[in-house]
């Protein structure tokens, strides 16, 4: 089973490996700050996302690439966003999403989505069914992360279902680390989903 699970590494160099259990690290200690609703976030994922920037270049998943370094942007604003306070009262709570804001998460989503589908073709990296698969997820975690950094409950619904499709995804391509780490993210999602609707209720009670 062992032998199944990670004999793609045997020819990786250590640096390599290194990277993505650091990565993988800071990225479950970032999911777990967003499920608690603490500014850690922030640090926390930008470390991640920049790990992962280099490494998806490597690995040619160009899609995801791009998400982690629009994560890294994305974490230095939600940073901004969340230190914001008036009366000493966050000026952006958990709220539900606006209509004017599903409008432009549909907008972000289509529009990420010809984003990456275009950087494949450049790259003539449209290949493999991963890479088909890998777009999608894109557009999902795009406009999941823009929601996460203005504090909407509906963020972790979005994350929920790119985590589940990234599961087999990176297990198919052979990182099975990175496979492993969606699918804590998945469970702290879920978690990180009920625990922002509980103090979403006590907040209209």
């Amino acid at each position: 089973m062992f032998e199944f699970l990670f004999s793609q590494y045997k020819n990786y160099p250590t640096y390599e490996i290194a990277l993505e259990l650091t990565a993988i690290l800071f990225g479950l200690l970032s999911v777990w700050f967003a499920k608690k609703n603490n500014i850690l976030v922030f640090p926390t994922g930008i470390i991640n996302t920049a790990i992962y920037v280099y490494l998806l270049w490597k690995w040619s998943l160009l899609g995801d690439m791009m998400i982690n370094f629009y994560y890294v942007i994305m974490s230095i604003y939600g940073w901004y966003v969340w230190t914001r306070k008036k009366d000493k009262v966050d000026e952006f709570p958990i709220s539900k999403i606006t209509k004017s804001e599903i409008k432009k998460s549909i907008a972000l989503f289509l529009a990420s989505i010809i984003l990456v589908i275009s950087v494949y073709i450049f790259f003539d990296k449209l290949t493999h069914w991963t890479s088909y698969i890998d777009t999608f997820v894109t557009g999902i975690f795009f406009v999941g992360m823009w929601l996460m950094a203005k504090r909407k409950i509906e963020n972790w619904i979005l994350w929920i279902i790119g985590d589940i499709i990234s599961i087999p995804m990176y297990f198919a391509k052979g990182y099975t680390f990175t496979s492993i780490q969606y699918v804590f993210f998945t469970i702290i999602a879920v978690y990180g989903y009920l625990e922002w609707k509980k103090i979403l209720q006590q907040k209209t009670n």
